[in-house]
């Protein structure tokens, strides 16, 4: 089937949106089993462009999101290799059943691996002579049928992982041990899964349903359980220690391998990648302590802001009990670090269970017959409620760490992540020999089949033009278009530039460091390319000051602003204040940014002191894009010639970017944040934003409503006052980042919703597609030959790849839409889930494509759509909304809430959350 003819913007009445097709079909799970033969031939997906591998048309075959009906044909095609190895699925029935431990609370995932490995190894081996598969949750799968009792199966046990004491043992060993802890186990038969319904699945003919979303899920578990048992795992990611690199900071960083099963056209596939873990550095804890705070000194660990960082940082590592100078017992059961403790052994007091009370310090002489050697610093706390000396303590190999990176890690870590795209498919290869699949007893005994010597999966891609781009009056160049997904502004002016009546310049470094002349040759050269990009200013010499480090930043830059407004005659303060920052400034940004963003209303440009002393052209140009969308300008905006989806003169088009970000892992007293941007210009290039507090952890946004209407009013108010333009925008596009496949049906339900309300509550009568873009993905593209790759060796600015590895009935596709830097650039993942618009495969990849290079600070087109970009810096600046002279604490403490805290914790947050000043709010304050 060729690419329907209709227009890119849509025909048709809105009525028949195309989004969820028909009912959702069955619900159940998978809970009844089917008969019959499981054996369904599954053929080739043809080329793109063709109608083989795409879905039944039936209405009965439901989706989540939009169903496929074509391809894109549009583009040079080309060879790429991806890091796909197809996998044989299952013939056999596949049992699932729900793993309950009724009398505990949720255990780690690592604790259940153990007790259901010790269940099927030591308790009831007769029962698994073929071992089941267990996700460490609630999920079991079995390749046979447990135990039959009839059709229902519900069994219980009782698990612990060391043997009890043998009768007589004390009396042999002198040793009295208590009885291990008992772990009840209750498994429920809940399914019965035909693998011919994953068959119809991969060929289109059978809905997205729960029974192919457990069947996927089985297969998943089925591929990790091996490594999960042998190796420290995250989810889908194990790491071994094989390669491994010491970043400072307590932290070790381990080589590790993705795996994730899926669905394709006709086919299954297994995705698999290198990936980074993060792991605490084992070794005795006070040196540790010590490390992460990059001293010797150990006074520094009662500070309390000190003490708090190692709190936020080591709580929930498991240590063991390691009295220095000792041997270690005989089992060395691992406890879980809860906090650090205010008071030293020699202050804590307790009362043991024989005796009176006594202190920590006391207590290790009495028991232990060991002198605490440092009794005046800090103890941790583990989960049990027992108070140990720091120096008692160990890490041991092997643990993850689920905490934010620090900040002057994050380069360590990129440069071991990193890898050119051939070393990292060579490394992806040498990845199934570590995999081992054929050598896993659960691969085996489930039928699942990956040939030892598997090549990757090579398809056909497409390579899109770029969109034409158009600068200003007086370019010498007014149109460009981009070469391998970069431009330069050689010889143009930007599409709308501002004009600067007057400015000032702040400087918070020390003058002796950043001197005056430093500072006029700095103004000289902004002056220059502020003429050469097409900026008008005024003002040739602005005022000039250095701040001391004791300076209030707020009065500081209000002292500068009455400068400024003196110097000019009183005829008004600065548009602009440019503040040259030192080195490791993240706090001095976090003011400066509140200042001018919040309070004051006025533009702020932050410059390192060390970029910009005797900087080149290129660097104050680079500066210049973002100080005019900060002033309201535009920079280029796409040709409608080059990009008529995007730009359909008939049809006004609003575009939305729209992100949730959340707290660090580990940190569970914060809330989240929300944020949306959209466009008011007919450009698609001039962006507004608004930023929410929401409840922690919530993927959702609240208040997509509120903010919609404020930006379709803005959108209305733009084009009728700065554009002399009438009617009303027809079309929305609503980009969504950061919902992962299993939340798709919520945003339909949830925010598909809030978006037409605003709609009515603006009396607009607008069309709604809404596409997700997934970041967080391990598919990656190689190309076949050096002759098609770019510079850096990855595939071409915009390749696009919507066939053969993508989702067998629901409308989706790869864009790489950038050009390589370092390593292996990753493509966006974008799923159309609901479409008023009708567009065409086609439409959809080439608007997505033109809006990858309207972003505003560079000239270069960027990995996602710009608004999506947006979206997420506007949420990264959440936190430049709160007083910085204020007493929130907004990384996180690393203290576990109760629900009735963490409500209060939310509503202090957005009590203290201010708003964006009014004058800001028209401009791309965020860029």
């Amino acid at each position: 089937m060729p690419p329907r003819a209709a227009p890119p913007s849509g025909s048709g009445s809105r009525g028949a949106p195309r989004g969820r097709s028909g009912s959702r079909g069955s619900r159940g799970g998978g809970r009844g089993g089917r008969s019959g033969s499981p054996s369904v031939p599954i053929s080739r997906a043809s080329a793109a462009g063709t109608t083989a591998g795409l879905p039944d048309a039936s209405p009965h075959i439901t989706t989540v999101g939009v169903k496929r009906t074509a391809f894109g044909t549009a583009g040079r095609r080309i060879q790429v290799h991806t890091n796909h190895f197809e996998v044989e699925i299952p013939e056999d029935y596949i049992h699932h059943y729900d793993v309950i431990s009724p009398s505990e609370k949720t255990l780690p995932a690592r604790l259940n691996m153990e007790i259901v490995a010790r269940l099927q190894t030591v308790i009831a081996p007769q029962i698994f002579t073929q071992r089941a598969v267990y996700d460490g949750r609630k999920n079991m799968f079995a390749a046979r049928k447990l135990l039959r009792t009839g059709t229902i199966i519900d069994v219980n046990f009782d698990v612990t992982l060391v043997d009890a004491p043998s009768p007589g043992e004390a009396a042999r060993t002198g040793v009295v041990r208590r009885p291990p802890k008992v772990y009840k186990v209750k498994l429920t038969h809940v399914a019965t899964i035909n693998p011919e319904v994953l068959a119809r699945f991969l060929q289109g003919k059978q809905s997205h349903d729960n029974t192919v979303l457990t069947a996927i899920t089985a297969l998943n578990v089925v591929i990790r359980m091996e490594p999960s048992l042998r190796y420290p795992f995250n989810v889908r990611s194990f790491f071994t220690n094989r390669e491994q690199k010491d970043i400072g900071s307590s932290i070790v960083l381990w080589r590790g391998y993705f795996q994730s099963v899926r669905p394709a056209f006709n086919r299954m596939l297994i995705n698999v990648d290198i990936s980074t873990g993060t792991m605490y550095k084992p070794g005795p804890f006070l040196q540790r302590a010590l490390e992460h705070l990059n001293t010797n000194d150990l006074q520094r660990l009662n500070d309390l802001r000190e003490r708090t960082r190692l709190q936020r940082f080591f709580s929930g590592v498991r240590i063991i009990v390691q009295i220095p100078g000792q041997p270690p017992p005989a089992r060395r059961v691992p406890r879980v670090v809860k906090r650090i403790t205010q008071d030293g052994a020699a202050k804590l007091t307790f009362v043991p269970r024989e005796g009176q009370r006594t202190s920590i310090a006391q207590y290790f002489r009495d028991a232990h017959n060991y002198t605490v050697r440092h009794p005046n610093i800090p103890c941790v706390e583990v989960g049990s409620g027992a108070i140990i000396p720091m120096e008692c303590c160990e890490i041991f190999e092997g643990q993850i760490m689920r905490k934010q990176i620090p900040p002057e890690r994050m380069k360590d870590v990129l440069d071991f992540a990193t890898k050119r795209p051939e070393d990292r498919l060579n490394s992806i290869r040498d990845g199934l020999g570590v995999l081992a699949y054929g050598q896993s007893e659960y691969v085996r005994h489930f039928g699942m089949t990956v040939q030892p010597n598997a090549a990757p999966v090579s398809l056909q891609a497409r390579v899109l033009d770029p969109p034409t781009l158009q600068y200003g009056q007086g370019s010498g160049q007014p149109t460009i278009k981009p070469r391998d997904g970069a431009w330069n502004m050689i010889d143009k002016k930007l599409f709308k530039p501002v004009t600067i009546n007057r400015w000032c310049v702040g400087v918070f470094e020390r003058q002796a460091r950043f001197r005056p002349d430093l500072a006029q040759e700095m103004v000289r050269g902004l002056l220059q390319s502020f003429a050469s990009v097409g900026i008008t200013v005024h003002e040739t010499d602005p005022v000039i000051k250095w701040a001391n480090s004791n300076d209030n930043v707020a009065l500081f830059l209000r002292g500068l602003g009455g400068d400024c407004f003196k110097k000019n005659g009183n005829r008004g303060g600065p548009d602009l204040i440019v503040a040259v920052m030192p080195e490791a400034s993240a706090d001095l940004y976090v003011r400066v940014k509140h200042f001018g963003d919040i309070t004051q209303g006025v533009a702020t440009q932050c410059l390192r002191s060390t970029k910009c002393t005797r900087a080149r052209p290129q660097y104050f140009a680079n500066v210049c894009l973002k100080i005019n969308v900060k002033l309201g300008g535009i920079n280029t905006i796409p040709d409608w010639r080059s990009s008529r989806a995007l730009m359909d003169p008939q049809n006004p088009t609003i575009v939305m970017g729209a992100d949730v970000m959340h707290p660090a892992p580990g940190v569970s007293d914060r809330p989240s944040y929300t944020s949306l941007v959209g466009n008011v210009d007919s450009g698609s290039a001039k962006y507004i934003a608004d930023c929410r507090v929401q409840t922690h952890r919530r993927e959702m946004i609240d208040d997509l409503e509120d903010m919609a209407t404020a930006i379709i009013k803005m959108n209305l108010g733009y084009r009728e006052s700065v554009e002399k333009k009438t009617g009303k925008p027809t079309r929305i596009f609503f980009f969504r980042d950061g919902v992962s496949e299993g939340e798709f049906a919520q945003v339909l339900e949830y925010e598909l919703p809030q978006l037409k309300r605003a709609c009515a509550a603006t009396g607009v009568n607008a069309k709604i597609t809404i596409i997700v873009v997934g970041k967080r993905h391990h598919v990656r593209f190689f190309p076949s030959s050096r002759a098609e790759a770019d510079r850096s060796g990855n595939c071409p600015a915009g390749t696009v790849v919507d066939s053969e590895i993508v989702h067998p009935t629901e409308f989706d596709f790869y864009l790489q839409s950038h050009g390589g830097l370092l390593g292996t650039s990753r493509p966006a993942h974008y799923s159309i889930l609901y479409d008023e618009n009708n567009f065409t495969s086609d439409s959809l990849q080439e608007l997505s494509f033109a809006l990858c290079h309207v972003y505003a600070r560079a000239t270069r087109s960027v990995s996602i759509p710009a608004p999506v970009y947006y979206a997420d810096i506007v949420c990264a600046r959440a936190k430049n909304h709160f007083d910085p002279e204020g007493n929130l604490d907004y990384e996180g403490s690393g203290a576990t809430l109760d629900d009735a805290q963490r409500m209060d914790q939310l509503e202090a947050y957005r009590a203290a959350f201010k708003p964006l000043n009014s004058s800001m709010r028209r401009v791309m304050y965020f860029s």
